[in-house]
């Protein structure tokens, strides 16, 4: 039998759909089948829609998942001109009163020179007495004392007698006012602290006063000494103060447990002669 009678085999070759053995190759999907035409379309179906249809008003499609959102504007940035511009001003001023400050500060610590010296009252005008700054915390060998200041009075009292009161403890009572106080006055902190200071630089060791300024210490001291009495009532009903006398109590300030120093906590007192008290004073200490 020769080859052009081996029949399909011989039209479709060995590699043809008609092979034994071969899988039939896949038939395509059926059409779908056309959608009814409206009945009040008078076109025909299958006909293509008319390029006059309106265009329909669809929803923009969404952004790009792969595309960054913009970032929310934080800060200043995020506020209206408006209030960015009262920001920066007011920025401009805080940085101002700042440099200032520092300025005024470097001044009032520092060697005196020529800006210092010229501009010396407005310079103690800005740092007197919220900021004043020393240098006792950062010496070689800081305070280690505690000094009280304390004061009696000399009574005359409405028979015509006259009586000594006992030692008031100043310091003390300015302590108690300071403890547990966030807003303590620079009055509570300062004044007696600094009237006595001012007071042991101003006189010798036998408490003569060296100069005017010595002089003007011992009436400023005195003067609150009557003032604090005053307050404390200390005259009594009908009693007039008619001198008084000061005294300061020195104590050292016991170390710490871990440290191997050795100080005597006794106290050490210096006591001042009796002051007699101006009559324009000795009802409260004001002339």
């Amino acid at each position: 039998m020769d080859a052009y009678d081996e029949g399909s085999h011989a039209r479709h070759g060995w590699t043809g759909p008609g092979v034994p053995g071969d899988p039939a190759p896949p038939s395509a999907p059926p059409a779908p089948a056309p959608a009814p035409a409206d009945r009040d379309d008078p076109r025909p179906s299958g006909a293509p829609p008319s390029s006059s249809a309106p265009p329909s008003s669809a929803a923009p499609p969404p952004p790009d998942a792969d595309s960054p959102l913009p970032e929310p504007r934080t800060g200043v940035a995020a506020l209206s001109l408006r209030h960015q511009i009262a920001a920066v001003v007011a920025l401009g001023i805080v940085a101002v009163v700042v440099c200032a400050h520092i300025g005024m500060t470097f001044l009032h610590v520092a060697p005196a020179n020529t800006v210092s010296k010229e501009h010396a009252e407005t310079i103690e005008d800005w740092i007197y007495p919220e900021f004043e700054q020393n240098w006792k915390l950062f010496a070689p060998n800081p305070l280690q004392q505690d000094i009280s200041v304390q004061v009696r009075a000399e009574v005359l009292t409405p028979d015509g007698g006259v009586r000594t009161t006992g030692w008031y403890d100043l310091s003390a009572e300015d302590g108690r006012a300071i403890d547990g106080n966030l807003l303590p006055s620079h009055t509570q902190q300062n004044e007696l602290r600094r009237a006595w200071d001012f007071f042991v630089a101003t006189h010798d060791g036998e408490d003569r006063p060296a100069g005017m300024r010595g002089t003007l210490a011992e009436s400023y001291l005195r003067r609150i000494m009557v003032m604090r009495l005053d307050r404390s009532d200390a005259a009594g009903p009908g009693g007039v103060v008619d001198r008084i006398q000061v005294r300061s109590r020195t104590a050292d300030v016991p170390p710490p447990e871990w440290s191997e120093e050795e100080v005597s906590t006794k106290p050490v007192y210096r006591t001042l002669p009796w002051w007699p008290v101006p009559e324009d004073e000795a009802r409260g200490g004001i002339g």
